[in-house]
């Protein structure tokens, strides 16, 4: 049953897909932006044009929502100009509309961790982009403990799924796996390694929209337990029944790449991420809310049908 209760997506990326699919499921009626007003939207969804860097566009598309689900971002190369104004807009908006804000996050805010990343890390970023992040989730806080504004957020780690093209488990890696050539992997092969799949990330955000006990805290998405790049590799060509290709591009290789190709120049920083174990902890999310994390086999099954139906329209991987 459809309720009356509107839930607004921000972004029609992966994620907000997935977020918009999870709002479906409960029934909400579910509005999704993008600067285009165009979507390939899951059934039942409204697709809505607005400008997320302007307070009056975000306040006139969030009027009446329960909350408002930011999934939007710029791109990799532009994250550090372009992500604090969208996301300054976005708080005011939100909060002239009176709506909740449950924002989507990553784990680039605590920096360089040894053990396993959990919620109750200081921010100790040394990067730019990590420290981009730190600000930014300082702000959602803050707007929460002023009153202004309520506020959650949910920080995955590197994610996988249908839509994922750009993660470090994406088209460079299901692509050639589908085409029988050499996944291309980023950093070590051989250390343990969270991935978060989209499905739980768009799961975790509904539920948090929902949750009044969720709101002035961050959580971490449920991931499965975490392997090495080469086993979950692994994984992916065995469920294609074919012989494991893979190489890992190092740190020299994205500085190289880096000269030509914007996105791979803004990786170089995060190589940290590929060359040290790098473990979310979610235990605190998993205890809360009842939800499990998707089995890494069912994820990898769900992303690789996905990417068979859409290949078509993907460029083959170099």
């Amino acid at each position: 049953m459809i309720t009356q209760e509107i839930h607004v997506v921000l972004g029609s990326g992966p994620l907000g897909i997935a977020t918009a699919e999870a709002l479906l499921r409960r029934g909400h009626t579910v509005r999704i932006i993008n600067r285009s007003g165009k979507a390939e939207a899951p059934a039942g969804a409204e697709v809505v044009q607005a400008d997320l860097y302007d307070q009056a566009s975000v306040q006139a598309v969030a009027e009446g929502a329960a909350a408002v689900y930011q999934c939007a971002q710029p791109g990799y190369a532009e994250w550090v100009a372009k992500f604090p104004p969208l996301q300054t807009a976005i708080i005011a908006g939100a909060a002239a509309a009176g709506a909740k804000l449950i924002v989507a996050e990553n784990l680039y805010m605590y920096g360089q961790v040894d053990g396993p990343i959990h919620e109750d890390l200081p921010y100790a970023a040394h990067t730019r982009k990590g420290q981009v992040r730190a600000q930014m989730a300082e702000q959602v806080a803050e707007a929460h403990r002023s009153g202004r504004l309520r506020t959650a957020s949910a920080r995955g780690s590197d994610f996988y799924g249908p839509g994922v093209l750009g993660s470090s488990l994406g088209e460079r890696v299901f692509l050639p796996a589908l085409s029988g050539k050499a996944a291309q992997a980023t950093g070590r092969l051989d250390l343990p390694h969270s991935y978060t799949y989209i499905g739980d990330f768009g799961e975790t955000l509904a539920i948090l929209g929902e949750r009044e006990d969720a709101l002035g805290q961050h959580w971490h998405i449920p991931s499965a337990a975490p392997l090495t790049q080469r086993e979950l590799i692994t994984m992916i060509y065995q469920e294609l029944g074919v012989e494991p290709k893979m190489s890992g591009m190092g740190r020299m290789m994205m500085v190289i790449g880096g000269l030509f190709i914007p996105e791979a120049r803004e990786t170089v920083e995060m190589m940290y991420e590929f060359e040290r174990p790098f473990i979310i902890d979610s235990s605190r999310c998993e205890a809360a809310f009842g939800q499990q994390p998707t089995p890494l086999a069912d994820g990898i099954r769900r992303t690789l049908a996905w990417y068979r139906a859409h290949r078509a329209a993907q460029p083959a991987a170099a």
